[in-house]
């Protein structure tokens, strides 16, 4: 007992005013009660003092004054009122604190609750058919765990170049390989990323694509090593900012986020939720974008959180625009768009760089044929088996069928012959016009692609053409 009565410590009371109840302690509401004795002490006792000089001083306000002095009392009265009503003052707004101490605290409880199950659930992606339960964006506030790799110089010049066999690397290799991208251009130090959450943003990124044939993690590595190489091939951080080359780039590794694997006719076609979305307007791309700033909001994630809010802007707004021109519904326009443009290109007209990195994105997109056959070549293999997967669904579904997707009709020379030809080559030989240096290490490539497809075509017609003489043969030996 004499231990526990040495110190004090005040109780939570619960008070109903105006029918909400308020917590206070026990401090405050032996404050109140003094308060309140002190006021009815003054307001309703006739008080009678001696001054010094022994006359009599009435305090009562109702009562006549009888000494000079009396106007001394009454100042000190309505001194002291004054002062009781402050204090009252500040003990009702020290009751409102704790009111609203306590709300922030109950909101910060189902703040926490509601982002650890965000935490736990992937972004729901918004098409007809979930067709991957893979993971989604898990927030990390420790140090991201994937192995930190040492790349050799050779490595680090082969990075630079077309030529990348990007079929040799698993996807914790392909993710120091992006972290030294971004270093080695100088945009961490640019935009004063800290280096763990660049680490924590790759991580996230690779999270959140499908294990898709094609559209899938290695796919969006392939797309940023060619934004890579093509930097240095044409010397882009000569002629562009350290900010466009974050927009390049960044833009190459989002450009694809959450892609389901069926493209844009069929989301339209097949009207999912991402169609109507989206109003049926380049709904994937439009997704692909959504998703990288969703990741981009998690402050784990958040690249750009030491970047000022108008130069953030910017930076989203160019992305956006970017992400959106992959769109293959928008290839014509946007070469056109640059065709008018190459002759009299100038760097410092904002409108054509626009326009070049608008392009330099598709580019890098549909890139593959620029590399060595032996790299290329697997990736028409798993973009077809994307697009048989898409039509024998559409069959199902009674979708439309486009001849280029259906295995019935299709094989890998049809394929990539027209495509070659007549999207993939004058796109490049238009680049070429404003960067030489790439005819040699891009262009040339590509045309001896075309080649190739081409033999393989004319093969595949012998082939079909000896096959009915066969059984025509075959037919009349078993006639005769």
């Amino acid at each position: 007992m004499g231990s526990s009565s040495s110190s004090y410590a005040p109780r939570n009371i619960y008070l109903d005013v105006d029918g909400k109840v308020q917590k206070v302690t026990s401090i405050t509401v032996i404050f109140l009660f003094t308060s309140f004795f002190a006021r009815t002490f003054l307001q309703s006792t006739a008080i009678m003092v001696v001054d010094p000089e022994g006359a009599m001083v009435s305090i009562d306000p109702t009562m006549p004054t009888n000494s000079p002095r009396a106007f001394h009392i009454n100042e000190m009265k309505t001194e002291l009122t004054n002062r009781l009503t402050m204090l009252e003052k500040r003990v009702e707004l020290e009751g409102l604190k704790v009111v609203e101490i306590e709300k922030c605290k109950n909101d910060l409880k189902n703040l926490r609750e509601e982002m650890s199950s965000r935490g736990s659930s992937r972004f729901n992606c918004s098409c007809k058919y979930n067709l991957d339960d893979g993971k989604k964006v898990t927030p990390r506030r420790d140090v991201p765990n994937y192995p930190k790799y040492t790349l050799s110089q050779e490595t680090i010049e082969a990075l630079k170049k077309p030529t990348f066999d990007v079929w040799h690397w698993e996807h914790n290799e392909m993710l120091s390989c992006l972290e030294f991208m971004y270093h080695d251009l100088g945009l961490v130090k640019e935009l004063n990323m800290n280096p763990i959450t660049l680490k924590r943003w790759l991580l996230a990124i690779q999270e959140n694509y499908r294990n898709n044939p094609f559209h899938n993690f290695r796919h969006c590595f392939c797309v940023s090593q060619m934004m890579y190489g093509m930097i240095h091939l044409c010397n882009l951080k000569e002629k562009l900012t350290l900010t466009d080359l974050v927009i390049l780039m960044t833009t190459a590794v989002c450009h694809d986020l959450d892609h389901p694997g069926y493209n844009n006719t069929y989301q339209i076609n097949a009207r999912t939720e991402l169609a109507v979305r989206y109003n049926d307007i380049s709904p994937l791309e439009n997704h692909h974008c959504a998703v990288a700033f969703q990741i981009i909001s998690l402050p784990e994630c958040n690249i750009f959180a030491n970047v000022n809010p108008d130069t953030f802007k910017n930076i989203r707004q160019a992305i956006i625009t970017l992400i959106l021109a992959t769109d293959m519904a928008r290839h014509g326009e946007i070469l056109e768009c640059f065709k008018q443009k190459v002759k009299n290109f100038d760097f410092s007209n904002e409108e054509h760089v626009i326009c070049l990195k608008k392009v330099l994105v598709k580019c890098c997109d549909i890139s593959n044929e620029v590399r060595p056959t032996e790299v290329a070549e697997p990736w028409v293999d798993c973009l077809l088996e994307e697009y048989f997967m898409q039509s024998d669904r559409e069959k199902s579904e009674g979708l439309p069928v486009a001849p280029f997707m259906d295995r019935d009709k299709v094989t890998k020379p049809t394929a990539q012959i027209g495509f070659i030809k007549f999207v993939l080559i004058p796109m490049f030989e238009t680049v070429m016009e404003l960067f030489p240096q790439i005819e040699e290490i891009m262009v040339q490539p590509l045309r001896d692609s075309r080649d190739h497809y081409e033999e393989l075509k004319l093969l595949e017609d012998a082939m079909t053409e000896v096959k009915p003489i066969e059984r025509g043969g075959a037919t009349n030996h078993c006639f005769s």
